[in-house]
């Protein structure tokens, strides 16, 4: 089967908005053992629409059009479709009666152009919208069955897992015996990954792929077949072995992620003080539903005086040493830690950038220490020529690591390659 996808919209096209339909699309696809092959992005413009629906529904078995279902002028997705079809819109009975129940419901008037809405090609296939009032359908064209969604996120997301995906497992014979695996790494590039996998020599059926989303490279372990499959444990233990500490989490897509579990299995609590991290380590956990479990507190230290009257840190420590030094960050975590009795305390202080920072510490120095209830462990580390926001990112991510290495009773500070450490 070969699947693509057409994304439609101006905003989209002319990069006003990113586009993560498409890439949680793809990987959500691909998590069922099928590949996208083709994306194309097209505006607000009939004709091209129409002549895309047409060159692509030659050569795809199915496609995804994402976005042009709603109620204004610009939405041209249905009327491109029954023109490139040579046929009528129609009004959808169901829906139309879909769209009346649910303005008189939330007690609203319907507008006119909703009525849009419940427009179809005349040949098409309803598909049901749970969530929203864009109606959307499936039709066929030449060799392809396109499968029209709306852009709304929740909306598209809800639709793919609940319709789609149930209509390609129908239509065509999907291969079931797939099985994908994830890596995050920390602390290498790309190709020094790549580098290091080089040589490994894989089965037929087995690839292996990369995915950037900074701090971290995702590696993708993909089989195909039961064959494919059986290997996946002794390639596995090959790229762990070549990999080492560069790898901080399975199947998980972020180190926050990792945390969150392991903290919530364990019961331990946390605290946090953060400076130049600006409350990214809280904000990371906050995000999964359940962190008040452990989560005790996150406290944005910023100046030396909140250090002073919050934490404890003790003027004459920031006199001696700075703001961004290993004295300073492990009377911050001994003192975050020490507010409520926490399990565990992180701290970060460091020069984010773009000034700010001095010869001896230089732009992207960071300090982060991580307090328990037996000591302090701590690391200064440097991320030169990075951006404020990826020093931030990065220094969130070695702090949540030595959480995650704690946790696991392993070595607590460790080398990642591309990310030195120093003393200071």
């Amino acid at each position: 089967m070969k699947l693509e996808m057409i994304c439609t919209g101006e905003e989209v096209l002319a990069g006003q908005i990113v586009d993560t339909n498409a890439a949680w699309f793809a990987n959500a696809l691909m998590e069922h053992g099928v590949e996208c092959q083709r994306r194309i992005t097209v505006g607000d413009r009939l004709q091209d629409l129409v002549a895309v629906f047409q060159e692509r529904s030659t050569e795809a078995d199915v496609i995804v059009v994402n976005g042009g279902l709603g109620p204004t002028s610009d939405d041209l997705s249905s009327e491109a479709m029954a023109l490139a079809k040579g046929e009528p819109l129609v009004e959808n009975k169901v829906w139309r009666e879909r769209l009346d129940d649910w303005f008189t419901r939330n007690g609203r008037v319907m507008a006119e152009s909703n009525l849009k809405q419940a427009l179809i090609p005349e040949s098409a296939i309803m598909i049901d919208n749970p969530v929203g009032t864009a109606c959307g359908f499936a039709v066929k064209l030449n060799r392809a069955w396109l499968f029209f969604t709306p852009g709304v996120p929740f909306e598209f997301k809800q639709m793919v897992k609940e319709q789609f995906i149930p209509f390609i497992n129908e239509m065509f014979e999907i291969a079931g015996d797939v099985a994908l695996r994830k890596y995050l790494t920390l602390g290498q590039g790309e190709s020094s990954l790549a580098d290091a996998l080089e040589t490994i020599v894989l089965p037929e059926g087995i690839t292996i792929g990369y995915r950037s989303s900074m701090p971290h490279i995702e590696i993708k372990l993909f089989a195909r077949g039961k064959a494919a499959i059986s290997e996946m444990d002794k390639i596995e233990a090959q790229i762990r072995f070549l990999l080492g500490t560069a790898i901080v989490a399975n199947n998980k897509k972020s180190l926050a992620e990792e945390i969150h579990a392991l903290l919530i299995d364990s019961g331990k609590t946390l605290s946090a003080a953060e400076s130049c991290t600006g409350g990214m380590i809280a904000s990371q956990l906050i995000s999964h539903a359940g962190s008040s479990a452990y989560l005790d507190q996150g406290l944005v230290t910023y100046s030396n005086e909140s250090k002073v009257k919050m934490l404890g840190v003790k003027p004459e420590t920031l006199d001696d040493h700075g703001a961004v030094s290993i004295a300073t960050v492990e009377e911050m975590a001994k003192g975050a830690r020490a507010i409520l009795d926490s399990d565990y305390a992180l701290a970060t202080s460091g020069i984010a950038g773009p000034t700010g920072g001095t010869e001896d510490k230089p732009v992207g120095t960071v300090a982060i220490a991580l307090a328990t209830r037996s000591g302090v462990y701590s690391q200064m580390i440097k991320l030169p020529r990075r951006s404020r926001d990826l020093v931030r990112s990065l220094s969130t991510a070695v702090a949540f690591d030595m959480l995650r290495r704690e946790l696991l009773d392993e070595a607590v500070i460790v080398d990642y390659g591309s990310i030195k450490r120093f003393q200071k």
